[in-house]
């Protein structure tokens, strides 16, 4: 992997993850647990197209469909790490909220490949 592709994948989807996960534990204290993640969803879209826009600078598909793969791994892989297992949810994790997250999370990075297409 290049350098670029290193930054751009593994870098910022670790921060957009970071900012989702810290999100996260704010709005633990203040909404009820299954309102969370639909909650954060929409400010990290808003997070994610911008870094998308201003941050990557990929020119193939191919390159974006790689940030979409490393993206998703990540989230998938410190959610498990990070929120399955550390704070063991009563009622289970993975809802539809999850699941849309994890979608958006891989297909973000694609319609921005197509786009520059």
């Amino acid at each position: 992997m290049d350098k670029q592709l290193i930054r751009d994948g593994v870098g910022w989807g670790f921060v957009l993850w970071l900012i989702g996960y810290v999100l996260g534990i704010v709005f633990f204290m203040l909404v009820s647990q299954s309102m969370i993640g639909w909650i954060i969803m929409p400010i990290g879209i808003v997070i994610t197209v911008w870094v998308l826009l201003k941050k990557i600078k990929g020119k193939t598909l191919t390159y974006y469909l790689k940030i979409a793969v490393i993206w998703t791994l990540i989230a998938i892989i410190l959610d498990y790490l990070f929120l399955v297992t550390l704070f063991k949810s009563k009622d289970g994790y993975y809802k539809l909220d999850v699941y849309l997250y994890y979608f958006s999370t891989f297909i973000l990075p694609l319609l921005f490949g197509l786009r520059k297409r």
